[in-house]
């Protein structure tokens, strides 16, 4: 059974998600702050090391007309930091309005309501996750 980490990256925070290849199903995790605009590389180790993951996962931002967000290239960075410091396969996946969807799933009525977003961010990484596995053969 392959473990995998994924991530759905933001400049304050990093919402994290753990999954296996078997049930192609993924499970919120946790919600790291980032220190100073930057990833918390202890506690992303520490992760690693608990679950031992055969890859990782990353959600790249995209617009509705295709067109890759504005905040792209500091996840394709982050994409490459993760894979430099850890060598392990690093996924790039089209996250697309996955906040929305986890706060649909939260039964929220907005993707950004206050006090939730900790659970919004690492509910969307599950969705980041599951949706990588899903297009696996």
């Amino acid at each position: 059974m392959t473990t995998l980490l994924g991530f759905d990256f933001g400049p304050r925070k990093i919402g994290v998600a753990v999954g296996q290849m078997l049930t192609r199903s993924a499970t919120p995790l946790t919600t790291l702050r980032s220190r100073d605009q930057r990833p918390d590389w202890p506690r992303i180790e520490a992760l690693i090391r608990e679950w031992r993951p055969g890859g990782l996962v990353v959600g790249l931002p995209f617009n509705m007309d295709d067109s890759e967000a504005r905040l792209a290239p500091r996840v394709r960075r982050f994409a490459r930091q993760l894979q430099g410091r850890y060598g392990l396969a690093v996924h790039l996946v089209d996250e697309r309005l996955t906040s929305i969807e986890a706060s649909r799933q939260l039964g929220l009525r907005s993707a950004h309501p206050s006090g939730m977003h900790d659970t919004i961010d690492a509910r969307a990484a599950a969705l980041i996750l599951e949706t990588w596995l899903c297009e696996q053969d």
